[in-house]
């Protein structure tokens, strides 16, 4: 067989030749998407949540009649197996020709290793979940988009709500896991910090393996240093179980917890996670969206998401949302603009470009660089005794557009620029509860 690299030589060969009318794919029988997740391992209470939302988007769309009458297959691709098979798995759903477009990834590390991959094999790929930065800040892509933030306004934003809410510690500490994620999101994080409020002393900074089962030497070593504030930016099983432990040994009720991805842990902490600890979202993701809550189509897929799972939604439901919604908006806007029944793949890629739409957050702008700029949510937990679990009180939602990286610059560089006045110049939208 063929591979999907060489189809698509051939295909933009013989467009070459032909009129610029003829620039128009065929109207197939389904469009086909692959999206990795994890599916297996401790980050799976990440990404299982994902595909379940992933699946009810598509079955949402197909029964408005699919885009433009045509029906969305979504298949997944587990990262829960590791680098090499995830590579292995993309590679092969690509050139089968099985899917047009992918959807990945979560992790940083994977997303590094699949952006190029993606270009090589001229797939449009749409970067749904990961965080790190370095993507479109050290290279340029055509096939590669992301729908959502990157860590520099993740980051920025739980700086400025620390400072705001919190404004006289003294003292911060740092448990993050080890891979690229934790040490890039730590470096925006320390840079803003000591540009915003240079007298702050770091007390510690641990770097526990990814997926650590046991955080009771980091445990020991915070409560004997007393750090004012003690930051995590880990996920899913790791920051349940480092929450878990610290809870039980009283940590919660020295150090004020600043966790800028523990939405996503709030249900599955249950009473664990404390009143009084900053909690972010990354994006404006919450199942009690103060904008979102009351509209229709928001209220319908909650109800739906809950029927399917027994579980609230957490911020990698928004992730595939916007994804998804992105996806959908690309397509319906290349069809129109060129008057096509079906978009050509580089009609698609221009309509990726300066894409506006709506997950189930606020409206996400793709900017020149190919990057979404995502407004964040930030709030302090709270036990009200509604949910079996804490919520988040005091929210804050921070523009997005003022605290991403400007084009062409790197985030470290930029951040280090800023100082204290910052704190008081960015847009922000308060919600007392």
């Amino acid at each position: 067989m063929k591979t999907q690299f060489v189809k698509r030589v051939v295909a933009a060969t013989i467009a070459a030749a032909l009129p610029l009318a003829a620039s128009a794919a065929d109207k197939p029988k389904s469009l086909n998407v692959g999206m990795t997740t994890f599916l297996t391992g401790p980050a799976s209470v990440f990404g299982v949540p994902a595909r379940n939302a992933a699946e009810i988007l598509v079955e949402n769309i197909n029964a408005d009649g699919g885009i433009n009458g045509v029906p969305v297959n979504i298949s997944f691709i587990d990262e829960g197996a590791g680098a090499e098979a995830l590579t292995s798995e993309y590679r092969r759903m690509v050139e089968s020709g099985s899917v047009e477009v992918m959807m990945a990834a979560i992790s940083s590390g994977n997303c590094q290793t699949l952006a190029p991959l993606a270009e090589d094999l001229q797939v449009p790929n749409l970067m749904w979940d990961c965080g790190t930065q370095r993507i479109f800040e050290e290279n340029d892509y055509k096939y590669v988009f992301r729908t959502q933030a990157n860590a520099t306004p993740e980051m920025l934003a739980t700086v400025l709500y620390l400072l705001k809410t919190t404004p006289d510690f003294k003292t911060i500490a740092v448990v993050n896991q080890d891979y690229a994620w934790g040490r890039d999101s730590w470096d925006i994080f320390r840079t803003a910090l000591k540009a915003m409020k240079p007298d702050v002393e770091v007390v510690a900074e641990f770097f526990p393996k990814f997926g650590s089962p046991d955080f009771s030497t980091e445990i020991s070593r915070l409560q004997a240093l007393r750090p004012d504030v003690i930051l995590s930016t880990s996920w899913g099983g790791d920051l349940d179980t480092f929450v878990q432990q610290a809870s039980q040994r009283g940590l919660l009720n020295t150090s004020t917890f600043v966790l800028p991805l523990a939405e996503s842990s709030l249900e599955r902490l249950g009473s664990a996670l404390t009143a009084g600890h900053i909690v972010g979202a990354r994006g404006d993701h919450y199942f009690l969206h103060p904008d979102r809550r009351d509209d229709e189509d928001f209220q319908t897929f909650m109800q739906q998401y809950q029927d399917k799972t027994g579980e609230i939604s957490v911020y990698p439901v928004f992730h595939a949302s916007q994804a998804i919604a992105a996806l959908k908006a690309a397509y319906e806007k290349a069809i129109e603009e060129n008057g096509v029944d079906w978009p050509s793949e580089d009609q698609l890629l221009a309509a990726l470009e300066g894409l506006t739409f709506q997950g189930l957050g606020r409206e996400v702008t793709i900017r020149e660089d190919n990057q979404g700029i995502e407004d964040q949510l930030l709030g302090v937990s709270v036990q009200t005794g509604d949910y079996p679990f804490a919520t988040m009180e005091n929210i804050m939602i921070f523009d997005g557009d003022e605290l991403t990286t400007p084009v062409g610059q790197k985030s470290i560089d930029w951040v280090g620029t800023l100082d204290a006045g910052f704190v008081d110049s960015v847009t922000v939208d308060s919600y007392e509860n």
